[in-house]
C-alpha cells in the first residue's frame, strides 16, 4: 500500500485521483504545520474529508513548525520538510507502507533548480528532482518517494483538474513573496515566461540531459570504487546471474557457536582468509502475503523491492545498520562490540550493502537484517539468504 501526501491543494488533489483511478490501495497523510490559523485547520477538515469519500484510512498530524524552526536555527521551510519527511518515514516502519508519494511537478523542479543554483551546489545539484527516490531522512533514507506528477507542468495539471471536475484548497500564502521559492515562482517566472513560454518544459529537459550525461560517469566512479553490484536493479559479474551471490573466501556461516545469536557462527579455519569458507546465495522469490515469515536457521529473508541491489562486502570505517526493532541507526562497529566479535573476527564477516548506499548494511549473513528491508504484509517479492551447498 502506498502512502500519499496530501495537503488538499490542486497538485495533491490530483495526484489521488490518478492514483485513485489506478485502483491501487494506498493511504493519505496530511501535515497542519499550524502556520495559517483557521485557514491550516480548514486544509485539514477538507482533506479528512476526501478521505472519507474515498474511504481510505487517513493519518494527519500537527506540527508547531515555528517552535521547530527556531529551536534547530532554520528557516520555516526547511523546518516543514525535515518535520513531513521524517513523520512519513515514521507511518512507512509503522504500518509497513511501501513507499511515499508526493504531487511535486515539473514547475517544482524548475524551482529546485534554480534555487540549488542560486545557493551553490554540485553535480546532484543540478539534475533536479526524480521521479523515484527515497525519503531524504538519514533515519528513513531507505523508503521509496515517488513523484508520479512529475512531468507535468502546473498548467497541465490545473487543465486535469477542470477537466475531472475536483474541488481543492487554495494556500493564501502561495501569492506571498515571503519565502525564497515564492519569490521565483511569483517574481522571476513572469520573466522567464516572457523570454521563453515554455521555460519549463526546456529546464526540465535540460535536467534530464544533465542526467544522461553525468550517469555514465557516476557509474564508473562506483565501478572504480571496487564495489561489484550482485543483485536487484543492475548486472553483476559475468559469470553470476541475477539474484545469484557466490561466495568469497571468509565469511559467517550457520554452523558455528560463537556468533552473535543462534543463526550466526564464524567457520573461520586456523590457516586464516586463505581457508576457503562456505559461499553465500541468494534467491528471489514470489512472496504471498498470507503466508508466515519464517527464517530457518542461517537464512535471511529480505523485502526484494526495498533492498534493491546489493553489494557483498566487508566491514568499513562508516558501516550502519538499523537493527530490526530499533528506533535509529547504529554503527557496525559498535553491532560488533554489542555482540562480542574481537577485531580479529571482523574480517571474516560477511556484510550485504545497499548500491545505494554502500555504508548502509542491509544484512549480516547468517546472523540479521537492517529493519528497512523486513517482510511486511505489502512484500510481494523476497530474497531468501543462505549459505551455499557445494
Amino acid at each position: 500500500m502506498l502512502l500519499l501526501a496530501v495537503s488538499g491543494g490542486i497538485d495533491s488533489v490530483c495526484l489521488t485521483r490518478k492514483v485513485r483511478l489506478e485502483g491501487g490501495p494506498f493511504a493519505i497523510a496530511h501535515c497542519n504545520f499550524g502556520l495559517r490559523g483557521e485557514e491550516s485547520d480548514a486544509d485539514e477538515a477538507f482533506v479528512r474529508s476526501l478521505a472519507r469519500s474515498l474511504d481510505v484510512p487517513i493519518h494527519v498530524k500537527r506540527f508547531d513548525t515555528e517552535a521547530y524552526a527556531s529551536a534547530q536555527g532554520i528557516s520555516v521551510e526547511m523546518a516543514a520538510r525535515r518535520l513531513r519527511y521524517h513523520w512519513f518515514g515514521e507511518l512507512c516502519w509503522e504500518f509497513g507502507y511501501a513507499g511515499v508519494a508526493v504531487a511535486h511537478n515539473a514547475n517544482d523542479n524548475a524551482e529546485t533548480l534554480l534555487l540549488n543554483l542560486l545557493r551553490g551546489t554540485g553535480i546532484r545539484g543540478i539534475l533536479g528532482m526524480k521521479a523515484e527516490g527515497f525519503i531524504p531522512d538519514p533515519e528513513f533514507g531507505d523508503i521509496p518517494l515517488l513523484r508520479p506528477l512529475l512531468g507535468m507542468t502546473r498548467a497541465e495539471i490545473e487543465a486535469y483538474a477542470k477537466e475531472q471536475g475536483l474541488s481543492w484548497r487554495e494556500d493564501s500564502t502561495n501569492a506571498s513573496t515571503n519565502y525564497k521559492r515564492n519569490k521565483i515562482r511569483n517574481l522571476v517566472f513572469p520573466v522567464f515566461r516572457e523570454i521563453n513560454p515554455r521555460f519549463v518544459e526546456t529546464l526540465n529537459r535540460d535536467m534530464e540531459r544533465f542526467e544522461s550525461e553525468i550517469s555514465p560517469l557516476l557509474d564508473q566512479v562506483q565501478a572504480s570504487s571496487g564495489l561489484s553490484p550482485i543483485s536487484g536493479g543492475g548486472p553483476g559479474p559475468a559469470s553470476v546471474p541475477p539474484r545469484a551471490l557466490e561466495g568469497k573466501s571468509g565469511g559467517l556461516g550457520p554452523g558455528g557457536k560463537s556468533g552473535p545469536g543462534p543463526n550466526c557462527g564464524w567457520t573461520r579455519s586456523k590457516k586464516g582468509m586463505d581457508q576457503v569458507q562456505p559461499g553465500w546465495e541468494a534467491i528471489e522469490e514470489e512472496w504471498d502475503g498470507s503466508k508466515e515469515v519464517k527464517q530457518p536457521e542461517g537464512m535471511l529473508i529480505l523485502d526484494a523491492d526495498k533492498a534493491g541491489e546489493l553489494v557483498e562486502g566487508r566491514w568499513e570505517s562508516g558501516d550502519w545498520i538499523r537493527p530490526l526493532g530499533a528506533p535509529g541507526r547504529k554503527k557496525m562497529q559498535d553491532w560488533f562490540t554489542d555482540h562480542h566479535i574481537p577485531a580479529d573476527e571482523k574480517p571474516f564477516v560477511v556484510l550485504f550493502k545497499s548500491a545505494r548506499d554502500p555504508h548502509h548494511v542491509l544484512a549480516v549473513a547468517g546472523c540479521c537484517i537492517d529493519h528497512s528491508v523486513r517482510v511486511t504484509k505489502t512484500t510481494r517479492r523476497i530474497i531468501r539468504i543462505s549459505a551455499k551447498n557445494d
